[in-house]
């Protein structure tokens, strides 16, 4: 394997003859690859390849051990260049070149049309274009709070350069000083829709200089003495500001390396055919490997289901749960941040390696974690109103070893920011997102900033889990049990105070002795007459609801929903048997708890009626009551429903 001291002055003749060796291994690989496989991205792999090989050739990694904690990280966030980059991870031995040219783009194998983690050295999954700086930022965030030595690029393309994802990544690290973090940006002036300057016009080294990061530019980037002289002096933070994050600006060409293919944006995705790639392997003189490779892929068996990244996740204290009394009022977002004070005081202590990070997006004080700010200032991150970089540096730094927990509004945390948690989903981090001001309970705010489709959205992504908390009490354990636990969590909660649940002996229900347990319902209210399935701020009403029904000599079961997902089937089948169902919820009416209470009815061929209380439409502005009323999902409207289902015979008298 190559390996390139940083601190030479240059590189020596023997170092340019093994790279240029190298450069022809990669191409024809690239050739091949994407020409077997029928798909694939040769045109920009080949304008990146020079900028990958010696950057593989200085960075410290260690290919049998690709997690090794003291690598200096590299992400690609063009992913559709995935065949340069494996094609030159197959060069530095993490994996075989027959690997890669007999399982590139085929079903079940690691090597996909755009870079994903299950190939060894990959360390993020990237195909929306503009989202890998900000994972690069959080990592090197990250490399920052354990004073870590190690370095992290972010190669880029320029036509994502366009995105305002980008934008906001750059300020965040000039903000927070990551001079450890280098961008790279391939400038082959080439995107799908033709020349970069004529699909949107941008000054790609102007707009990293106003956004104040060092700016280095390369006028051939494909040579490599001008590349490692640009690197050089990135790494060793030879530039005018060295506390200032660097960015490469290297001028490139589409297709390089193969005369007819050069500044052709049609290879940007689109392959070779068999005699073109038999015309590029004669011009390149090199032997043409897709004859003897074509039966071979055909009847090939899969060398191996992926690569499996190890689970980095602290041990931490999450201390003991407090019990609010059923004399205080207050708002689950306050325990939420006094819950963040106690993990801050218990895990961040002065001198030691913090384990608790909180990131916001200019509401600290909305969503309180102005406590943990003041306990823990060093390990809160105000990223200004940046959402969509937000949720992929929290969710890329949550990778690092560190409990994470980013907060905002729902609209913006969850409905803004939907495909950032998609693929923070697909990346396998452990974010804990907790969102305040759900549902129509946002109140004077209005229809922009109903956030009614939470559950809709996140039950979309497979590796979320989402928690609902009915009170202050269960809100601190909820919380707690998040903190201690990996994965990805979303937690929501309203923004109004509501009261402690208590049982009927008027004791608080989710006090001591209470524990929360994903997948299992709370049995708040006994009950013969059917069931009030709800969650949230709604619990209180469906009680209220309970206690006018008791009187007519009506008593359904209340339930408390708190663990959306995993949702508990059990109890659900339980309450089916009584005969009738009735869900309550301050969400989008069709994609929430009654779509999956009927889901679950219907699959078990139970036969019981099931009535649905929702938001049906966006709501007007006003206070949270007065909302539920006029949407009908208060205590009122959840006693008339029960008594219209007795009436009709749904509940027996």
């Amino acid at each position: 394997m190559l390996k390139i001291d940083i601190h030479q002055e240059k590189l020596t003749p023997e170092q340019k003859a093994q790279l240029q060796a190298m450069w022809l291994r990669c191409i024809r690989r690239i050739i091949a690859s994407t020409t077997l496989a029928g798909s694939g991205h040769p045109g920009g792999s080949m304008s990146s390849l020079h900028i990958l090989l010696l950057l593989y050739s200085i960075i410290e990694h260690r290919p049998e051990a690709p997690s090794w904690p003291g690598r200096d990280r590299l992400v690609v966030s063009m992913g559709h260049i995935s065949p340069g980059v494996y094609s030159v991870l197959a060069e530095f031995g993490y994996f075989s070149e027959e690997e890669m040219l007999l399982e590139f783009r085929r079903a079940g194998a690691s090597f996909a049309g755009h870079v994903e983690h299950c190939v060894p050295g990959i360390e993020w999954n990237t195909g929306n274009l503009g989202q890998g700086l900000s994972a690069a930022t959080g990592m090197a965030l990250a490399l920052k709070l354990k004073n870590h030595s190690a370095r992290v690029i972010a190669l880029m393309g320029d036509g994502e350069q366009q995105k305002g994802q980008i934008a906001e990544a750059r300020r965040f690290a000039v903000k927070y000083r990551l001079s450890n973090l280098i961008g790279i940006v391939d400038r082959n002036h080439r995107q799908i829709g033709g020349d970069t300057e004529e699909v949107m016009p941008q000054r790609v080294r102007a707009e990293y200089e106003a956004s104040r990061w060092n700016v280095i530019y390369v006028e051939d980037g494909h040579n490599f003495d001008e590349l490692f002289g640009a690197m050089r002096r990135a790494f060793l933070r030879d530039v005018s500001n060295p506390e200032h994050p660097t960015v490469i600006v290297a001028r490139t060409i589409m297709g390089k390396g193969v005369s007819f293919m050069e500044n052709k944006e049609k290879y940007h995705g689109s392959p070779l055919s068999e005699d073109e790639a038999a015309k590029a392997f004669e011009e390149l003189g090199v032997e043409n490997p897709i004859p003897l490779l074509k039966d071979a892929r055909r009847s090939h068996r899969l060398f191996r289901p992926g690569y499996c990244e190890p689970i980095v996740y602290p041990s931490i204290d999450v201390g003991i749960p407090r019990t609010y009394d059923p004399s205080v009022k207050t708002d689950n977002r306050s325990a939420y941040g006094t819950v963040l004070e106690d993990l801050a005081r218990l895990n961040n202590r002065e001198g030691e390696e913090p384990k608790i990070l909180g990131f916001s997006c200019d509401l600290e004080g909305s969503v309180k974690m102005s406590g943990f700010r003041k306990i823990s200032p060093q390990t809160f991150f105000e990223c200004g109103i940046q959402e969509h970089h937000a949720a992929t540096l929290s969710g890329a730094i949550s990778k690092e070893g560190f409990v994470t927990f980013f907060s905002t509004f729902g609209v913006f945390g969850g409905c803004e920011t939907y495909n950032q948690h998609r693929l923070n989903d697909i990346n396998n981090t452990h974010l804990k997102l907790v969102c305040t001001h759900l549902g129509l309970d946002v109140g004077e705010d209005g229809q922009t900033h109903q956030c009614i489709d939470y559950i809709g959205l996140f039950r979309n992504l497979f590796g979320w889990s989402i928690f609902i908390p009915a009170d202050p009490n269960q809100t601190d354990r909820i919380v707690r049990f998040a903190a201690k636990t990996p994965g990805n969590i979303f937690v929501g909660m309203g923004r109004s105070k509501v009261p402690v649940i208590t049982d009927t002996d008027g004791n608080p229900f989710f006090g001591e002795g209470y524990v929360f347990t994903p997948g299992r319902f709370d049995w708040v209210r006994q009950g013969r007459d059917g069931a009030i399935m709800t969650y949230g701020p709604l619990l209180i009403h469906a009680i209220k609801a309970w206690e006018e029904l008791s009187k007519e000599g009506i008593q359904p079961a209340v339930i408390n929903c708190a663990s959306i997902k995993p949702f508990d089937r059990n109890s659900v089948i339980r309450a089916a048997e009584s005969g009738f169902i009735l869900a309550v919820e301050d969400h989008h009416i069709d994609t929430g708890i009654g779509a999956m209470v009927g889901t679950i009815i219907a699959e078990e061929g139970i036969p019981c009626r099931l009535a649905r209380l929702g938001v049906k439409h966006y709501g007007s502005s006003g206070s949270p009551l007065e909302l539920y009323r006029m949407e009908g999902i208060d205590s009122e409207t959840i006693v008339k429903k029960v008594m219209e289902a007795r009436e009709k015979g749904w509940i027996q008298a």
